[in-house]
């Protein structure tokens, strides 16, 4: 009986040469597994198309509300960023995709895991981080790392020696991972850091000064952390995400254009498009600032660089990321509201905001008389507070005040004409 290997499948070229060589070159009974997280594929094609390669059994998984609700939304509830920039299209999704393959690995009865990640890049540590998570007795094949196949053409070459399907189309330059949250693009002239991308680059949003002269307006409504309802009107999950990356792709949205650091240890540079979830972060980092005290959004600003962190290192499934989630729960207690938003050519700007859990109140803030602020308060607020500055000045005697100001005015620079009229100027003021 031959031993079974469960095989993260596109479709494309690099996995259907895959599925061929484990089956050729280890005698492998293959199980192709696609995992629908957003990409714009037809599916009943690629089903057919493993099995046309050798697959003895295909499996097509529609994730994407998993996608969506146990991912998506816990990224924008702890407001993960990657270096300032990155979204994590592609870092929230692998985990995902991992726990899919070992549950049906777990179900076939297999004994490894294959995929198709290159041996430079970030996704093949997301994976197997993921794979040793939840199954560490599986036993993972990597193909790129190991096989004598070096380039695109050699896939080609053995694709036509074994007679594998292969859909002829004109060559991308640029190798992309699309689903629901973004679509990336990297490699051809994008290697090069100092040549500026061109506009064909763009899949999902319009270049932004080609967007319309006119903004559009929106209200992206809020419950504990989670977005539900655009302009008054309720989504799915799913169906929201979708929408806000056709009404964010109208305006050029979430363009960005980095150099980041991959785990593995070199930088990269891509083009993201994350027109939805540009929007998304936005409106919650408003309302945030809208119900959170000082102190708790400063302490999420350090837990949110260290969960974007673990999730692009692949580190999901981790002990901290988990304890992060439970940190992040409990601030999101109260971000419920609205917030209202004006798109334009590229420009994401929150105009309005609105919750019930304000913490910002006209009456305390204005400046007029209230019963909660007593203004004559401050001075002995002021007093403490700048006691360790007071202290040092009077233990060093280094005290500014002890220098006389003409002097120090002359040791800037200053004539004493130029004094004589500076201090006329002061008086006839």
């Amino acid at each position: 009986m031959k031993k079974k290997v469960v095989l993260a499948y596109s479709g494309g070229l690099d996995t259907s040469v895959i599925l061929k060589w484990l089956s050729v070159e280890f005698d492998y009974e293959v199980i192709a597994v696609c995992v629908d997280v957003g990409q714009n594929e037809d599916y009943s094609k690629v089903w057919q198309k493993a099995l046309a390669t050798g697959a003895s059994k295909a499996y097509v998984l529609d994730v994407k509300n998993e996608f969506v609700v146990d991912y998506l939304y816990k990224g924008i509830k702890a407001g993960a960023v990657y270096e300032d920039d990155y979204l994590l299209g592609t870092a929230f999704a692998r985990p995902l995709i991992a726990k899919k393959l070992v549950e049906i690995a777990k179900l076939e009865g297999a004994e490894a895991i294959s995929h198709g990640a290159t041996g430079k890049g970030n996704d093949q540590v997301r994976f197997e981080a993921g794979i040793k998570a939840l199954a560490p007795e599986l036993k993972i094949i990597a193909p790129w790392r190991t096989w004598e196949l070096k380039s695109r053409e050699d896939c080609i070459a053995y694709a036509e020696q074994h007679d594998i399907p292969l859909t002829v189309t004109k060559k991308d330059i640029y190798s992309r991972d699309e689903n629901l949250w973004h679509i990336s693009h990297e490699g051809g002239n994008l290697e090069d850091p100092w040549q500026s991308h061109p506009e064909s680059v763009y899949k999902w949003c319009v270049a932004p000064e080609k967007g319309p002269d006119i903004p559009t307006t929106l209200v992206v409504s809020f419950e504990q952390g989670v977005p539900t309802k655009i302009n008054g009107e309720s989504y799915e999950p799913v169906e929201l995400i979708q929408t806000l990356n056709k009404i964010g792709g109208q305006h050029g949205i979430g363009i960005i254009d980095i150099v980041e650091n991959r785990l593995v240890g070199m930088k990269s540079r891509g083009v993201y498009e994350t027109p939805g979830g540009t929007i998304l972060y936005s409106a919650h980092k408003s309302l945030e600032k809208l119900v959170l005290d000082r102190q708790t959004m400063a302490f999420k600003k350090t837990i949110s660089n260290k969960y974007a962190e673990l999730v692009y290192d692949g580190l999901w499934f981790s002990d901290l990321k988990i304890a992060l989630d439970a940190f992040v729960d409990s601030t999101q207690t109260l971000v419920t509201g609205n917030v209202k938003l004006k798109l334009y050519k590229g420009s994401c700007q929150v105009i309005a905001t609105q919750s019930a859990n304000s913490l910002y109140s006209e009456e305390f803030v204005t400046f007029g008389e209230d019963d909660v602020y007593n203004q004559y308060d401050a001075e002995g607020f002021i007093n403490l507070f700048t006691l360790p500055l007071k202290i040092k000045s009077m233990m060093t005697g280094k005290s500014l005040a002890t220098v006389d100001a003409d002097e120090s005015l002359f040791e800037s620079g200053y004539s004493e004409v130029d004094l004589e009229n500076l201090y006329k100027k002061d008086v006839a003021i």
